[in-house]
């Protein structure tokens, strides 16, 4: 209980004060009615960083106005029925697709359209419904930012942490199906083939975390540090596609029954290979040295060259390369806290 706390309270206290400032707001601007649309702009945009809350909010007056209008503009030539509603549902959702605020569609559309069906003075509830959502963003962009926002050096170093281990799961994994048998070599292609593409999709999200501190006056001080977490992330994501090129060898080596031989020769190094570069891999994501490790691994990979030159051994060295490659790579300048203990 107390973790929840911890992690959810600033977020249900920005959003309960935001939503306080929008109703208010709308009443001293003149609100007839009780300015519930104002109120809820926080509620669906204050959910993750400043920047986040900016697009929500735009996106929610773009849909807010485009769906006011289809529905206006329906009702101004249509009869509210079955057909005119599917109409307006289908068209709103198209809308709303072009609206998106990122990869989610935009529903808002949609529902303004079908409120203002619902409405007996669709014209003045369009209006109110306009201009207190507006004002519902415009508090929310200002005070989003300021108002316990999230600190981007631990949400990152979570990340990076995360990432990190999937990799190390991943290639670990990867080495253990190596010559078992097909069945599990394909699962573990398609395991490490979606657990890789999540965590490029993470870390594409972390490595906008600098551009996000323009929004955030509280954090913009630990840019260093977000800057060096985001390097991270990204060497992260870059490693994850050699990840996915050697689980695809293997699946595929596994499965030659004329490989056989070849594969059982190169299993034992490849997993001292593969137990070297993971620990480089954590040393890189804790923001230490992972050159020892990395010195360790190119030895490894040199040794398995000289002893097997064979097709087989080839291809499954080319992928270790590009990975001590990327972890070999220009090294942090900054301290995200925890460099002291990882060294």
């Amino acid at each position: 209980m107390r973790t929840i706390v911890a992690a959810e309270g600033p977020v249900v206290a920005r959003i309960t004060v935001t939503a306080g400032v929008a109703w208010q707001a709308s009443v001293w601007l003149g609100a007839d009615q009780p300015p519930v649309f104002a109120a809820l702009v926080p509620l669906f945009a204050m959910r993750s960083s400043p920047e986040a809350a900016v697009v929500t909010s735009l996106s929610r007056v773009l849909g807010v106005v485009a769906g006011v209008l289809l529905g206006i503009g329906v009702l101004n030539v249509l009869r509210p029925q079955t057909l005119t509603l599917a109409l307006v549902v289908g068209a709103g959702l198209v809308i709303g697709a072009v609206l998106r605020p990122g990869r989610e569609l935009n529903v808002q559309v949609a529902v303004s359209a079908l409120l203002v069906f619902a409405n007996p003075s669709p014209a003045a509830y369009g209006f109110d419904r306009v201009w207190e959502t507006a004002v519902g963003a415009v508090v929310t962009v200002v005070l989003g930012p300021l108002l316990w926002p999230p600190d981007p050096r631990r949400v990152l170093s979570a990340t990076v942490r995360d990432c990190g281990a999937r990799l190390v799961r991943a290639l670990t994994g990867t080495i253990a199906v190596l010559g078992t048998d097909t069945t599990a070599a394909q699962d573990n292609l398609a395991r490490v083939r979606k657990d890789m593409r999540d965590l490029q999709h993470t870390a594409q999200e972390a490595g906008q975390a600098e551009r996000l501190l323009v929004f955030d006056p509280w954090h913009r001080r630990h840019r260093d540090a977000v800057r060096s977490l985001s390097r991270r992330a990204a060497v992260a994501a870059e490693i994850a596609s050699h990840l996915q090129v050697l689980a695809r060898e293997v699946a595929f080596f596994t499965a030659r029954p004329d490989a056989v031989e070849d594969v059982a020769r190169a299993q034992p190094p490849c997993t001292a290979i593969a137990t070297s570069t993971a620990q480089a891999i954590e040393r890189r994501m804790e923001g230490a040295d992972p050159g020892p490790a990395i010195t360790t691994a190119r030895g490894e990979l040199a040794a398995f060259r000289r002893t097997m030159p064979r097709p087989v051994a080839v291809a499954l060295r080319r992928p270790f390369q590009r990975i001590l490659d990327d972890l070999d790579g220009p090294q942090d300048d900054g301290d995200d806290g925890n460099s002291g203990q990882a060294a």
